[in-house]
């Protein structure tokens, strides 16, 4: 937002003689005088244009940026390559400025592209149908569990894996914590980095709401979808999977063919940069017998009078469009221009473009995995992996590395006590092989002093 203020001296005496107010101070003589002072906030005096840009650019210097140091951090959020085309199409004025398209005749355009971006969602989630307008994956893997509890309402145990992303289960406590009849319990995770099954079934029952697991896992290890479905379906109860790295699905059967009832994943991998934290956008797909329990909003193709093809905003319950009471989520946004990115991007890789993309992340994690148990440096897990994953690395050798320029992972003992030493590393097709080279050398060095010389 601009801090720019058009009016002159004039236009505000004008303005406050109107209003019969002798000055803007007045206006907010209601709050006390010692509120006002404290309010008060000391701005160096202003900047022309190039010596604002100036001061700009030198405190962007001194941020570090993927372009510098070799970053191979995962745990939410992928580098990937992004095509060119996928900016530039959403250069188009027509999307900049997108909003959510309730007069289909004057929104043609954006309700194609979101209905393009379900496609691709059921597609690679392996349902019948999806939805759009999924904030992110945390906040869609919550939704799908106050789904679950819509669908089964008298159920009130949620089992959680501990292997789920850290942010995501924390989303779900918080959404599902206002609700009073609802329990959220966690499923530990066994020596391999997959849920513990055996655990799990021990421990469900008849009032058992739901199962959520990741797929791959906070660890990167693919879990066995299969087999948590069929513990979950032999007692009545859903099973929920998150995905917070859905390239994997281009070369790992998807959650809807695994016996998955909700699956949902955050989509960054496919067109949005790596940032602080967001923008993202969520994927949510189920079968269609649920479709009525879902959040969000439903675009679908139908044809016109004339008989020419069309598209309309098919299923909207959320509380702006029906009586509060009854809608199932109050997700305010469509998320246009990222949905969009998403749709672009699979699009220009179409099939055989993401399952050669998955191939090369594949290859290229275990390559390094390879070469770093050759050094010394095993997995800490066992579990099959797609393109990221968990080695023991001691925190002085990965502390020594971010000196030299390389951020090798992320330490997993800030999300899990348990896992000292334990290092998250992610290796996609955006990494170089100058760059790995220097990851392997650093992490497989002897001592710290040999990495450094």
């Amino acid at each position: 937002m601009s801090g720019y203020t058009p009016h002159t001296d004039a236009d505000i005496a004008a303005m406050l003689a109107t209003i019969g107010v002798p000055s803007i101070d007045a206006l907010f003589a209601q709050i006390p005088a010692a509120l006002r002072a404290n309010a008060g906030i000391d701005l160096p005096a202003g900047l022309t244009e190039p010596e604002l840009i100036a001061h700009v650019q030198a405190l962007a210097a001194r941020n570090s940026d993927g372009a510098g140091p070799a970053v191979f951090l995962g745990g939410g959020a992928y580098p990937h390559w992004i095509p060119t085309a996928v900016d530039q199409i959403l250069l188009r004025s027509e999307f900049l400025t997108a909003y959510t398209p309730y007069q289909p005749e004057v929104s043609q355009g954006t309700l194609q592209a979101t209905f393009e971006f379900q496609t691709f969602a059921a597609l690679l989630l392996g349902f019948e149908v999806a939805n759009a307008s999924m904030y992110d994956g945390a906040s869609a893997t919550a939704e799908a569990v106050l789904m679950a509890r819509r669908i089964l309402p008298g159920r009130r145990t949620v089992w959680v894996s501990r292997a789920l992303h850290p942010h995501y289960r924390a989303v779900i406590a918080t959404y599902v914590r206002g609700l009073g009849d609802v329990t959220i319990r966690e499923i530990p995770f066994a020596t391999d980095g997959r849920t513990d099954l055996a655990g799990l079934r021990k421990t469900l029952d008849a009032d058992t709401l739901a199962v959520v697991l990741g797929q791959p896992n906070v660890f990167g290890v693919l879990e066995d979808v299969t087999g948590a479905a069929e513990l979950a379906t032999a007692v009545g109860a859903l099973t929920v999977t998150a995905t917070a790295e859905p390239l994997a699905f281009a070369l790992v059967r998807p959650p809807g063919a695994c016996g998955a009832d909700v699956a949902v994943a955050e989509a960054q991998s496919f067109g949005l940069p790596v940032s602080y934290g967001g923008p993202g956008v969520g994927l949510f797909a189920t079968h269609e017998r649920h479709v009525r329990s879902m959040p969000g909003r439903i675009v679908g193709e139908t044809v016109d009078a004339r008989g020419r093809r069309g598209f309309v905003l098919t299923l909207a319950t959320r509380e702006q469009h029906i009586r509060r009471e009854r809608a199932t989520s109050n997700i305010c946004t469509n998320q246009g221009l990222c949905a969009l990115a998403v749709a672009i991007h699979l699009s220009l890789l179409g099939r055989h473009g993401l399952r050669a993309v998955a191939a090369l992340n594949y290859r290229a994690a275990h390559a390094v995995a390879d070469r770093l148990a050759s050094g010394g440096v095993v997995r800490r897990f066992a579990g099959p992996f797609f393109n990221e994953f968990v080695v023991r690395a001691p925190r002085g050798r990965w502390e020594a590395l971010v000196q030299d320029g390389v951020i090798a992972g992320f330490p997993l003992a800030r999300w899990y006590p348990e896992l000292e030493d334990a290092l998250l590393l992610c290796v996609t097709e955006a990494h170089a092989a100058r760059d790995v080279d220097r990851l392997v050398r650093g992490l497989t060095a002897p001592t710290v002093r040999a990495a450094r010389t």
